[in-house]
């Protein structure tokens, strides 16, 4: 039997850039099959050509065995192809179940709404994943996990056989994940094939049965999952091999960079006491709702009625607004960068001058020439893969972009980084990239970090210490040999 889709020597360029290079990739009914890559490896391309929005230049597409010319986004859909990009494609201002029962009302072109039509479609689109949503909550209120479930069961709803689904666990917790693969492997049981695009190894090496990994448009390798190590795959998609050494702080105890003792929010988080040194990174881990943000928002002057006390380098500060704890030295890197950290259609030296155009004013005016320097100069410090610091930052990859967000705090001189999520969204090699950067910036600057992640393997890696939230309290603190992967992941299932 044929494989339900088949691409052959498939190639695509743009503007004389080779996107897609001979690329041939079969995927049987019912398959689990991991697609993976750098970004800009050709992974959103080949996903556009299956889906039919962008034509190859060469090769063919095949279902069950036959040829297809000129695929459109109409003709994939009829052919059961479903995509789940990362924006999940909903209306934000409409409920679970007016999203569910849209396509259908306008597939059999319904003048007038019935609503108790409308909530019978939401809720078999629902029972069908086993899950439970509430059907009259608007979209956008929902929680990351409950928009990728609702666009799942609206791609099931469209008698699909193939469902391609983009970075679905970029923005996930762990026990997010668990859910996800559960619904994924059921699906799955139905024939349905998933095509799980993906730059996180050890989900890949969890949920498919086949990977095939895409470096500079290219099939770089291919074959079935239990021919794959980690360590495979990140040669694979980078074509070399990166360490995993551990980052520990070698430095001796004394004033600490940052020393908060009974710091609370009521309603968010208990008081804590908390202190980290200068060139010390000290991570922070808990399950969604632990906390965690709420600590590096009151930290950040945002949550100005925190009670307790803050001393920078020993000097105690009342942080109550963005701009006090600039002026303390205090950087914030947000998890969602895109909405969050920069200014998308701005340049890349906007981006990284917006933060400190104050040391390049004089009398009022801004300095153009030593601005404009200094922003080239950050661009060469953190490698960001750019031609020109005037390029609009959405241009960049997902690791580009960070390194942006990054070196704008850099240029304030900050004394204590904050990090969010530091590397969600972003491949393995500028993953690598930014940990090496932020381990530098420690070592030879004495830049305190601070580092909240749902990665155990990052938090692991490049931390001196762990601490445990849950709840909105601190319940525990990871250090040493005590300091392990397997042992963070323990702690962590035993509080859900």
């Amino acid at each position: 039997m044929p494989p339900f889709l088949e691409l052959r020597h498939v190639g695509k360029s743009f503007a004389g850039v080779r996107a897609l290079d001979n690329v041939s990739l079969a995927i049987d009914a019912g398959a689990l099959h991991c697609l993976a890559g750098e970004n800009g490896s050709g992974k959103s391309t080949l996903i556009k050509i299956i889906s039919g929005v962008t034509q190859p230049d060469q090769g063919e597409i095949l279902f069950g065995g036959q040829p297809q010319r000129a695929l459109s986004p109409a003709r994939a859909i009829a052919r059961g192809v479903q995509v789940i990009f990362q924006d999940f494609a909903l209306f934000g201002n409409l409920t679970v179940a007016e999203n569910l029962a849209l396509s259908s009302e306008l597939r059999d072109g319904r003048r007038l709404v019935n609503w108790r039509r409308v909530r019978a479609v939401a809720a078999e689109a629902v029972a069908r994943l086993g899950v439970e949503l509430d059907l009259d909550a608007d979209v956008e209120r929902l929680p990351t996990s409950g928009r990728q479930l609702v666009a799942i069961a609206r791609a099931l709803m469209s008698d699909a056989r193939l469902l391609i689904m983009d970075e679905p666990t970029t923005a996930l917790t762990r026990r997010e994940v668990e859910t996800l693969f559960r619904i994924v492997r059921d699906i799955r049981a139905r024939g349905i094939a998933v095509l799980f695009v993906s730059h996180k190894m050890r989900e890949m090496l969890e949920i498919s049965e086949r990977i095939t990994v895409l470096r500079n448009g290219r099939v770089a390798a291919a074959g079935a999952t239990a021919d794959f190590d980690e360590a495979a795959i990140t040669r694979a998609m980078t074509g070399q091999e990166i360490a995993a050494t551990p980052y520990r702080w070698q430095g001796q105890a004394g004033v600490p960079r940052l020393d908060v003792r009974g710091l609370a929010v009521p309603g968010r988080f208990a008081p804590i006491d908390l202190a980290v040194q200068p060139g010390e990174i000290v991570g922070i881990a808990g399950l969604l709702g632990s906390g965690r943000t709420d600590v590096a928002l009151s930290l950040f002057g945002m949550h100005p009625s925190y009670q307790g006390r803050i001393a920078i380098d020993g000097a105690e500060r009342r942080i109550a607004s963005v701009p006090e704890a600039i002026a303390c030295g205090i950087a914030y890197v947000p998890e969602d960068r895109l909405t969050e950290g920069l200014f998308a259609t701005q340049s890349i030296a906007r981006n990284l001058l917006a933060g400190s155009l104050g040391r390049f004013t004089r009398a009022g005016l801004l300095d153009l020439v030593r601005a404009g320097a200094a922003a080239r100069a950050m661009v060469q410090s953190l490698q960001i893969a750019t031609p020109t610091a005037e390029r609009p930052v959405m241009e960049l990859s997902g690791g580009n972009q960070q390194r942006v967000v990054l070196g704008r705090w850099l240029l304030t001189e900050a004394r204590l980084l904050v990090l969010n999520g530091p590397t969600v969204g972003v491949d393995v090699g500028s993953k690598s990239g930014i940990h090496r950067t932020l381990r530098a910036l420690a070592m030879e600057r004495g830049l305190a970090i601070l580092m909240i992640s749902d990665d155990g393997p990052e938090l692991v890696q490049n931390c001196n210490r762990i601490l445990v939230m849950h709840r909105g309290r601190m319940v525990d603190e990871l250090a040493g040999e005590a300091m392990t992967e397997a042992a963070l992941a323990e702690r962590l299932r035993g509080l859900s």
